[in-house]
């Protein structure tokens, strides 16, 4: 359960024009004990979030009042919620598209209900480590401690170059979000170097190494070829 026992249910706002997705992703969402709250319009939507808040938004693109994309867009103005969009377009260019446009996560359509309720799941699990509550990242097997500058893996110091605590910290400050490539050659190396992708590939190889993370089977680093970079948290 992603929410506190006998505490108030974690709230996923639904932003779909079709009504057969729609009433599948409630009924699926409440019976795993989430509150929904249902828009079949951009305007819908940007309105209820701003009435009546969400912990999480999943948004299809294709509405009939205004693209999705534009809907995301205007939200990110003014909100930092979470948001998994539902895609039918799934060209890498358009992908890449919607997460530089503020999108956390993006699911294309056909999507199995399960994949949808364990990304929802993974992004309110780890909610409170991209807030400003605690700078600290522990599963039991991994402590980072983004306010001093240390890691440890099972108890023992990690020793990470600068570069290397910079593309971790990244990356933990948004768990289980997808930061493309772009975004990290520009926050890591500058604008200059947005093309490079083999800088990124080197250093993620040495990072992973150091975390004892296995790339073919990764705990921690997931990458998204073509795409990005995915920190995942583990449940203590």
């Amino acid at each position: 359960m992603t929410h506190p026992p006998g505490g108030p249910a974690a709230r996923v706002l639904v932003i779909d024009d079709e009504p057969q997705i729609r009433k599948f992703i409630d009924i699926s969402l409440r019976s795993q004990g989430y509150a929904t709250l249902l828009a079949e319009t951009g305007l819908q939507g940007l309105a209820l979030l701003a009435s009546q808040g969400a912990d999480i938004v999943v948004l299809d693109l294709g509405l009939p009042d205004r693209d999705g994309k534009e809907v995301l867009e205007e939200l990110r103005q003014w909100s930092r919620v979470p948001v998994i969009v539902l895609t039918v377009r799934s060209g890498e260019e358009e992908k890449v598209a919607l997460l530089d446009a503020g999108a956390n996560d993006y699911v294309t359509k056909p999507f199995g209900i399960g994949e949808l309720m364990a990304r929802i799941r993974a992004f309110l699990r780890t909610t409170a480590l991209s807030g400003e509550e605690g700078p600290v990242y522990d599963d039991g097997t991994l402590c980072i401690d983004l306010a001093r500058r240390k890691v440890h893996l099972r108890g023992q110091a990690v020793a990470l170059t600068r570069k290397e605590f910079a593309l971790l910290a990244l990356l933990a400050r948004q768990p289980g979000r997808l930061v493309t490539q772009t975004q990290l050659l520009r926050e890591m190396w500058g604008p200059t170097h947005q093309e490079d992708a083999h800088y990124l590939r080197v250093l993620v190889g040495k990072l992973r190494h150091k975390l004892g993370d296995d790339a073919s089977a990764p705990r921690y680093i997931v990458t998204e070829p073509g795409v990005g970079l995915r920190f995942v948290a583990q449940e203590r």
